[in-house]
């Protein structure tokens, strides 16, 4: 899989918040959000300091809202681009975070983690490789582990119109709450279940307590896949 990020490496930040500018919001609120909703299956799931996998990390968007939500918590950064990993450590410090390139395998033992977390990573990798990829993070995954994919909803106008006008979503294929669920299955997941998120723009952002009452509802900007590694 060709490392097509190392290209927009120097200009991801500023071409990503312009895709979402409708949104009202910055890269970093989707961020947050993301690991704020993992926090709360974590705690769900009654895991209290999961090992935590944060595969495609990209350029570590993520880092400072693991360490808000998941302080102290060992998280190792996966990614296919070398150049993303070099930047987030740049930007974001990074220094507890074990960082490892991804390219035909997760180069960890299996069995590692607890938690594996990916977001808005499968709608570019070619779909003819979802599988596979989906069983390795299973292999690294321990019994009765979990992982949760966020991905952008295609039954969203406003999400197509952010992906039709983001530079690096250009070869971006979005895959429907459905599908990822059979591939999930598909690579040994057990218990696949989606919920759906992002329902208000920045400028209803009062409304947004109310998105917890509407997971269920298919026309949320994004969706969370999530499985159980079988025992």
């Amino acid at each position: 899989m060709d490392a097509e990020f190392d290209a927009y490496v120097e200009t991801y930040a500023d071409q990503h918040s312009k895709s979402i500018r409708l949104s009202g919001e910055s890269p970093e609120y989707f961020a947050d959000y993301k690991i704020r909703e993992l926090a709360r299956l974590a705690r769900l799931w009654g895991m209290e300091r999961p090992d935590i996998l944060d595969f495609g990390s990209g350029m570590g968007n993520s880092l400072p809202a693991f360490r808000k939500y998941f302080p102290g918590n060992p998280v190792t950064a996966a990614d296919v681009s070398a150049a993303s990993l070099e930047a987030a450590v740049e930007i974001h410090g990074g220094e507890e975070a074990q960082l490892v390139i991804a390219d035909r395998i997760i180069p960890v033992r299996s069995g590692r983690f607890d938690l594996v977390f990916t977001a808005c990573v499968f709608h570019h990798i070619p779909e003819e490789e979802h599988v596979d990829w989906l069983a390795d993070i299973r292999r690294v995954t321990r019994r009765g582990g979990r992982l949760v994919i966020f991905e952008h909803n295609p039954f969203n106008p406003l999400t197509q119109h952010a992906v039709r006008n983001c530079p690096f979503d250009e070869n971006a294929v979005l895959i429907t709450p459905r599908q990822m669920r059979a591939r999930l299955r598909r690579a040994g997941w057990e218990q696949p279940k989606t919920d759906f998120h992002v329902f208000f723009p920045g400028a209803l952002a009062k409304l947004r307590p109310l998105e917890a009452y509407l997971r269920w509802c298919g026309i949320g900007g994004q969706y969370a896949c999530y499985g159980v590694a079988p025992e």
